[in-house]
């Protein structure tokens, strides 16, 4: 993700705020968390916490999805990992019990730590709990916010981590997670993804799992 990309969609969302500088603050302090991610990437000659990367793109991803996304749905969006890392998978016990336990746990460790964020620069309680309801994936089809941010997710994993993932995965497995990934979807999610540039074997896998395997 571009830096200079970035600061324009955090412009532009700072534009759709009751508030633009209480968002802008809201959006440097979660930057700030996530840059403390001990995985660094390396962006355009910037050295960062892999979680702010993420972060930055999950932001692009829902402004390209719903262009008058709220308020709510862009912070939810930049913290949704919100230092992840503090609560990794390898503190929970092996099998798929414990990555379930995991990954439910993980959502509201998410959702605390946002919700610390925004009552920290005077969010009201509607809006946190707007946020919070989308960091907790609520009811993504009858919550739109919920949805499009599962939706921005997803095209994410797709678009920029499936590549590197897959070649640590059978495609047993892959196949899948990728039917599991496209039944998160919304009809205009999985549109978006249909239009990603992948790479080849990426477009079989995705063709296999839509095929039914």
């Amino acid at each position: 993700m571009d830096l200079e990309l970035d600061r324009k969609n955090v412009l532009r969302a700072s534009e759709r705020a009751a508030d633009s500088d209480r968002l802008l603050r809201a959006i440097e302090r979660i930057d700030s968390l996530n840059n403390e991610d001990p995985k660094k990437v390396t962006i355009g000659g910037e050295t960062i916490g892999y979680e702010l990367h993420f972060s930055r793109l999950l932001l692009a991803k829902v402004f390209s999805i719903e262009p008058n996304a709220s308020e709510a749905c862009l912070l939810a969006a930049r913290g949704q990992h919100l230092c992840r890392w503090e609560s990794p998978r390898s503190s929970y016990p092996e099998g798929r019990a414990g990555y379930l336990k995991w990954r439910s746990d993980l959502k509201r460790f998410h959702a605390d730590k946002m919700a610390e964020v925004l009552e920290s620069e005077g969010y009201e309680r509607e809006t946190m709990d707007r946020v919070r309801a989308i960091n907790l994936k609520k009811d993504l089809r009858g919550n739109t916010e919920a949805q499009v941010t599962e939706d921005a997710l997803c095209l994410v994993f797709l678009e920029s981590q499936f590549a590197e993932f897959r070649l640590k995965t059978s495609e047993e497995k892959m196949v899948s997670i990728l039917k599991k990934t496209w039944g998160k979807m919304s009809d205009r999610g999985r549109a978006a993804a249909l239009s990603l540039s992948l790479g080849e074997e990426e477009a079989r896998l995705i063709e296999l799992a839509l095929k039914g395997g």
